[in-house]
């Protein structure tokens, strides 16, 4: 007897356009993500055969989400919690075990830091049970995060000035963030790239033929997302005075706020003279160690994630040509960039313990 086709799942309208959303998106755990698509496969009225076929399923898979859906909606598709199997690691022993974690390994040993095997030779237990317990209480001793402190003594009142001028800006002014991307490198690569392919990612080669550095110079406008650009070989300051002068151009008798980090460059007695004699343009400085105020650093981040990192250029002349293309297309459909957070509340983050005597 043929197989007859499965009737029409009846799926809610709302929940199509979600299941759609889920079957198509890669932020949704994959076990999701496939059973949306199995829901959309039954809603159009496909055999429970095809679309275990079609998916890599069971049938008896298939039919089990199409009756867990028809009794709990969307909410039957996530995976329910289980109990798991009951602990077999002593309590006394996982705090022993836990407390050797948090101690650094013997000056002997000559390791950072603990592995499963390591720690289990030291306790004399099975590395599988040191596993287990680093599991359940969260604990990664292989993993590393960086952070840094300002000692800016003026921390507070840089950190109001520049927030200051992203909330609010001076009226009838421009508020521009400035700095210079260094040694950006010109990379060609041994072999030709190979294109993404359905089910492969794009490959190049890991070595490369350096051509030169470059540094660009950005100027960020936050009320539009423009950036004006230059491009040189070095970065003096008499390359970062050069590019404060094409800014200025660039704006004719408009004041200009730029927002600018504690590179010494900035402060050059050449710069600071030019600054004199042209009060309309004014500096303010991030707070040291707290470049990440600045919002161009956030144009840096996305042309190095869009047209650096996986450029392949021939010589320091191309890998400018490509940077002079990347910020033409992008001042083609920029957007403002907002800033969120207010002053206090980032004052109230970076409140801490001293920890360095260190003066700026």
């Amino acid at each position: 007897m043929p197989n007859l086709p499965a009737p029409a799942l009846p799926i809610i309208p709302d929940h199509l356009q979600t299941l759609r959303r889920w079957a198509n998106a890669s932020t949704v755990p994959a076990a999701l993500a496939v059973r949306a698509q199995l829901l959309l496969l039954a809603a159009d009225g496909i055999a429970n055969t095809q679309i275990a076929e079609q998916l890599g399923l069971s049938r008896p898979t298939v039919i089990t989400w199409r009756h867990r859906y028809l009794r709990e909606g969307l909410a039957g598709l996530a995976d329910r919690h289980r109990a798991g199997r009951p602990q077999t690691v002593r309590r006394d022993r996982r705090a022993e075990i836990l407390a050797a974690t948090l101690r650094p390994p013997p000056h002997e040993l000559g390791v950072t830091h603990w592995s499963t095997r390591l720690l289990a030779a030291e306790l004399g237990c099975s590395h599988s049970t040191i596993a287990r317990v680093w599991a359940d209480h969260h604990v990664k001793p292989w993993q590393t995060e960086t952070f840094k402190f300002s000692t800016d003594p003026e921390l507070a009142a840089k950190v109001r000035d520049v927030v200051g001028l992203y909330l609010n800006p001076p009226e009838h002014a421009i508020v521009l963030c400035v700095d210079e991307k260094s040694q950006i490198q010109a990379l060609e690569r041994t072999q030709p790239v190979r294109a993404v392919k359905p089910g492969r990612p794009e490959r190049h080669t890991h070595n490369y033929i350096r051509h030169g550095t470059a540094t660009l110079f950005a100027a960020l406008e936050i009320a539009t997302g423009q950036v004006t650009d230059q491009l040189t070989t070095r970065h003096r300051h008499s390359e970062f005075l050069a590019f404060l002068k094409q800014v200025a151009g660039a704006y004719p008798r408009r004041q200009l706020h730029v927002v600018c980090d504690n590179y010494a460059t900035h402060k050059h007695v050449k710069v600071r003279a030019w600054l004199a004699a042209h009060p309309r343009v004014q500096l303010h400085f991030t707070p040291t160690y707290a470049s990440w105020m600045n919002l161009v650093e956030v144009f840096f981040s996305i042309i190095e994630r869009q047209a650096l990192r996986r450029g392949d250029f021939a010589s320091v002349q191309d890998l400018m040509a490509a940077i002079r293309r990347f910020i033409a297309a992008w001042n083609q459909r920029c957007q403002p960039f907002v800033w969120t957070k207010d002053a206090d509340t980032i004052l109230t983050k970076l409140k801490r313990q001293t920890t360095s005597e260190t003066v700026h």
